[in-house]
């Protein structure tokens, strides 16, 4: 399973449809470690130089590759496989193989299963290329460089290209110089020619492409559970003794998340008490951490909010601590100006509000993907944000145009007009008459017939929005809109979306 587009934010200034590239710096130079599908449709591919990128296309939208999160996801991609078959590895930058000998009849067959995993895959959004071949070194090599699907594996393997060999640069260049272009060209030669004069790596190659030779799967190594434990030979009651416990535990977990590169996101504290009875507290953070003092207040703060007070009763004689959720965390030098300061108080605030209140108290509102106001911002909860997205910004020395407060839904409203396609004269709301003095608009927005089933067709895409903007004659300013144009709908209705402060 190959994967040939990764993801990353794009930047904050750049529209949505520029070309993305994500960049590493190689011996001193910036080039182009993995780009996407709009980009690579561009000419650009990885490593390529940037200055070269830029001067085909001025207008990219550059991005730092972060290799370390790129090997965290591939692995978290390979462990969602271990459903399909026992024996799955990664292949850092960007594959995954399956062992699925012995699995596909549980599938419905390997046509079935390679399907299933497709489509799982796809929805998320994922643009993915499947292969299945008698080795792992052949499956790869025609998800990379094969059209798919695969009819024959035998002609397809000997028409793939010297690329598929997957040997150092060095080593390919001299193949070609030779006149030998595909892996066909090579397994026609003797094998004592090809390894006496382009060594023994081409022939080991060779014969896993065409299976003569396997190679084995090293399995996807099963990391140990991040679980911490205390056990007692007398039931403990007394809080200091617990709290001690608690911040010894959250210290072991600290060095083992140290070890392994990792931050705790989501932290799970059982207390058992001598009687059977479980207590369990769970808090989460807002970005991954292993410092003991936060999370100790953020279960400071859990269990101050607790409607019923912990009761040791006769004492716990066992303290068992979970880190559920872990993330990758680098460590990160401080900058001289404090920037960094400032975010994390405004984090540290977060996971304490979201902990006392609970996770979806508090919310914070992202921008979404759509021209339809109402649909324009999301609410996620505030602790689950990775970060905050900047939103775009209005254009300097201009009036809003739009409120800050929609009407969700938006109110109904009764409306006089001029001309039947033409802004509001007056219009009535709350059983208020209001007559406008000034307009603004229409802004004209289309539905998203894209979104619909059918939509393609005419009259099927849903109505169009007219906004207007209006000021009535005691200065107040309204959001109104006609849905519908009189072509789409005979009576079209007016509503009022907003105020403007």
């Amino acid at each position: 399973m190959h994967a040939p587009e990764r993801f990353a934010p794009s930047s904050d200034d750049a529209p949505p449809d520029t070309p993305l590239v994500l960049v590493t710096k190689v011996k001193g130079a910036l080039r182009l470690a993995a780009v996407d599908a709009r980009a690579r449709a561009l000419g650009l591919a990885p490593g390529l130089g940037l200055a070269d990128a830029r001067a085909r296309h001025p207008d990219l939208a550059i991005a730092k590759w972060n290799e370390e999160a790129d090997r965290h996801w591939l692995d978290r991609l390979a462990r969602r496989c271990i459903g399909w078959s026992p024996l799955v590895t990664a292949m850092p930058p960007d594959a995954i193989v399956l062992d699925i000998a012995g699995a596909g009849h549980l599938f419905g067959g390997e046509t079935r299963l390679a399907t299933q995993a497709e489509e799982t895959f796809v929805g998320t959004g994922m643009t993915v290329r499947i292969a299945c071949a008698d080795t792992a070194e052949a499956a790869l090599a025609l998800a990379c460089h094969a059209p798919l699907p695969v009819r024959d594996e035998y002609d397809a393997i000997r028409a793939l290209p010297i690329a598929a060999l997957g040997l150092e640069p060095d080593g390919s260049t001299a193949l070609r110089r030779a006149g030998l272009r595909t892996v066909g060209d090579v397994a026609a030669r003797p094998a004592a020619s090809i390894a006496a004069r382009f060594g023994a790596e081409a022939i080991i190659a060779l014969r896993r492409l065409t299976g003569e030779e396997q190679a084995p799967i090293p399995a996807l190594s099963q990391p140990e559970p991040l679980r911490f434990q205390r056990r007692f030979a007398e039931p403990v009651s007394h809080r200091s003794a617990i709290a001690n416990c608690f911040l010894e535990l959250l210290r072991e977990a600290a060095q083992v998340l140290e070890e392994r590169g990792l931050g705790g996101r989501a932290f799970l504290l059982v207390l058992e008490r001598s009687d059977g009875a479980r207590q369990r507290l769970e808090i989460e953070t807002g970005r991954p951490t292993r410092d003991p003092a936060p999370v100790l207040r953020l279960f400071d703060e859990r269990i101050a909010a607790l409607a019923d007070p912990l009761d040791p009763g006769f004492g716990y004689d066992r303290i068992v601590l979970h880190v559920g959720v872990t993330e990758p965390l680098a460590p990160a030098q401080p900058a001289l100006d404090g920037e960094e300061r400032a975010g994390a108080a405004l984090c540290d605030l977060v996971d304490r509000l979201s902990t006392r209140l609970g996770a979806d108290a508090l919310q914070r509102l992202e921008p979404g993907d759509s021209h339809i106001p109402e649909q324009a911002q999301l609410a996620f909860p505030a602790i689950r944000v990775r970060a905050p997205v900047r939103w775009p910004a209005p254009p300097p020395d201009e009036p809003p145009m739009r409120p800050l407060f929609l009407f969700d839904p938006p109110q109904p409203i009764e409306v006089i007009a001029e001309v039947p396609d033409g802004p509001p004269h007056r219009f009535r709301w709350r059983r208020k008459l209001h007559e406008v003095r000034l307009y603004e608009g229409p802004e004209r927005i289309a539905a998203e017939w894209w979104r619909r089933k059918g939509g393609e067709h005419p009259g099927k895409g849903g109505m169009t929005r007219d906004y207007y903007r209006v000021e009535d004659v005691r200065g107040r300013r309204y959001w109104v809109f006609r849905h519908g144009l009189y072509e789409e709908k005979p009576d079209p209705r007016w509503y009022l979306h907003g105020l403007f402060a």
